[in-house]
């Protein structure tokens, strides 16, 4: 019995991914020791914030670092730094920024919905959201025709829940950005890759701690030392809602120090994958392969396409009576409209997989059958 059990909750698989409604990701041992011992004692929390962020420097290759609660803090706090700087009196005043130049801009495909509104944690940090372009189709023309003296800042959204067609691509965002001395805040919330971003040039960059890092609830920014003193500053306005604890803080930096992206979970996890995908292609009326992320990270999931004339019970009712059972089985359910069910097999614990296809195989066995298992 884990610890949620003991407060009456049913146990989770988690086959939908490092996601926050899931818990995001459950800890390496060491990171909950570490966290654990952080807990006990004392410490400077504006000198470890300080200390933290030099470690992140060193993780991402950027000039400083800052912790956050998260990357939707982080999105935040990187508004609040662009618009207030270290500047006590314009800290105190946000998220009232009337008067202010406080416009961001994204592109219009960028302003997403990830379980919160980008929007939102823009307008939580003082700042204003001007979306440049149309939903399906951004040019250069829109972003530039959008800038003016009230701009402080653009912002890229690097997430498979951004539009992936007709966007402009980074290096743009980067060149209109500079030619118009404004910084580019990059959010990489879930991206695997700490470097990138920052060696192409991006002045602050958001990534989550809990999800590709595998840490706790956390977040970190990195990027140029003078904006993320700014970050920083932050914490004495609007960070102070939003304020990370120690146990995080070591647990973020326990985690970055074990970090390893390597090619070799990914292709242990795709072959968990085909061997599922493989059972699944024995059942009627559902059809299975493996597919790569679309955001093109190496991240092979699963990929269940229903045929609900044939297997007599569509994707909704599938995902209700996964979620339904004990232990409940979340999936990756973007495309559910579509008949369509994503098993991602990060989170997952060893042999969990062979439970999910026992599942579902009493599942297509008693299609008409709906209710708690």
């Amino acid at each position: 019995m884990n610890i949620y059990q003991r407060y009456g909750l049913r146990q989770v698989i988690n086959a939908s991914g490092k996601m926050t409604a899931l818990g995001a990701s459950a800890v390496h041992p060491s990171v909950a020791q570490a966290m654990g011992e952080a807990a006990m004692e004392y410490v400077d929390i504006a000198a470890l914030i300080k200390a933290a962020g030099q470690k992140i420097a060193a993780a991402t290759g950027a000039e400083d670092g800052c912790p956050t609660l998260g990357a939707a803090a982080g999105i935040a706090i990187s508004t609040a730094a662009v618009i207030a700087g270290t500047n006590l009196r314009l800290i105190e005043q946000l998220p009232l920024s009337e008067g202010l130049a406080n416009e961001v801009i994204v592109q219009k495909g960028h302003a997403v919905h990830f379980g919160g509104s980008v929007a939102q944690m823009v307008r939580l940090g003082g700042g204003k959201v001007v979306e440049a372009g149309h939903a399906n189709l951004v040019e250069a023309a829109h972003i530039e025709a959008a800038i003016n003296e009230r701009t402080v800042a653009l912002l890229y959204i690097k997430s498979h829940h951004a539009v992936q067609k007709g966007m402009q691509s980074l290096e743009t965002m980067l060149a209109v950005a500079h030619r118009h001395a404004l910084p580019l805040i990059v959010d990489a919330a879930a991206e695997e890759d700490l470097t990138r971003y920052v060696q192409a040039g991006a002045d602050l960059v958001i990534y989550s701690g809990g999800k590709a890092i595998g840490g706790p609830t956390s977040g970190l920014i990195c990027g140029r030392a003078n904006l993320i003193e700014a970050c920083r500053a932050q914490y004495k306005g609007i960070g102070r809602a939003m304020k990370v604890g120690k146990e995080a803080i070591i647990g973020l930096l326990a985690a970055l120090a074990r970090y390893d992206r390597t090619e070799a979970e990914a292709e242990q996890q795709r072959k968990r994958m085909e061997w599922l995908a493989e059972r699944i292609n024995e059942l009627s009326g559902v059809s299975a392969r493996v597919i790569q992320d679309e955001a093109g990270r190496p991240i092979y999931r699963a990929q269940l396409t229903i045929d609900r004339e044939v297997a007599g019970i569509d994707a909704y009712a599938v995902i209700r009576r996964l979620e339904a059972g004990n232990p409940a089985i979340y999936t990756r359910n973007h495309y559910a409209n579509l008949g369509v069910i994503n098993i991602d097999p990060r989170p997952l614990f060893q042999d969990q997989e062979q439970i999910i296809l026992e599942r579902i195989r009493a599942i297509f066995a008693n299609p008409g059958e709906e209710k708690n298992q």
